[in-house]
This record gives C-alpha cells, structure tokens and sequence, in this order.
C-alpha cells in the first residue's frame, strides 16, 4: 500500500498540500507517482503567476503518460522546486519531501474543501 502521510491534506487530482505559516506547499502523493511510473520531466507553474482553484498549472511527464498538475488551492505561485528541472526523479525517490510548487492563497482560500488522509486513501482504494 502507498504511503499517505495523516498530517498533509489532499485533492481529488492527487496532490497532497502542506500549509505552514500561511504558505501553502503542494507536491503529487505517492499512488500518483507509482501510477505515473518513471518521472522525467517536470514543467513548473511560473513563478508569480495567479492560479485559480482546480487550475492547471502545470505538467507531469513520466515513461507512460504526461498528467497535468492542478492547484488545489487559488493564489499566487510564489516558489517553484527548481531542483526538479535536473532531477524530476525526485518526485519518485521521495513524494513527499520533493515539493514542486508554493502559493500565497487569495484571501478567502482555505484549506476545508480538501481530503484527509482517511478521505483520500479511500477514494484510492476505490479507484
């Protein structure tokens, strides 16, 4: 069974979101990266750019498929895992810890309409 750490939230699209001190982190889970295979390339939102909520704003590409990544939350990209332009192999060695993207929410934007973790290994089960 995937790995999905009780303290992060996460979406419907597989992104897990970890807030801290107002900023909101966001990465794809661990079932997302075994679906996706071998990770090898990683097109990041741009930096400073507005997303809104469910928006893609960016793409995943592995040895099987490309997978568009979406915001679970509407801000402002205010940082971007560079680190992933050389090693998107990262996402799979480590979901959790390879980060991909950060937002300042827009006013308003919390984290309530996401998944626990109880929530979201239930719905991958049922996939």
């Amino acid at each position: 069974m995937s790995e999905i750490p009780m303290e992060l939230k996460y979406s419907k699209s597989h992104e897990w979101v970890r807030e801290e001190s107002g900023v909101i982190t966001i990465g794809i889970t661990d079932p997302a990266q075994e679906l996706l295979g071998d990770i090898v390339f990683v097109e990041l939102p741009e930096l400073g750019s507005e997303v809104v909520l469910e928006g893609e704003c960016g793409v995943i590409e592995s040895v099987k498929a490309a997978s568009d990544l979406y915001a679970p939350i509407a801000g402002e990209i205010i940082e971007v895992n560079e680190a992933l332009i050389d090693s998107p192999e990262q996402i799979n060695e480590a979901p959790y810890e390879a980060w991909i993207f950060k937002i300042s929410p827009a006013s308003g934007q919390g984290l309530e309409a996401l998944l626990d973790a109880a929530a979201y290994t239930e719905m991958v089960e049922a996939e």
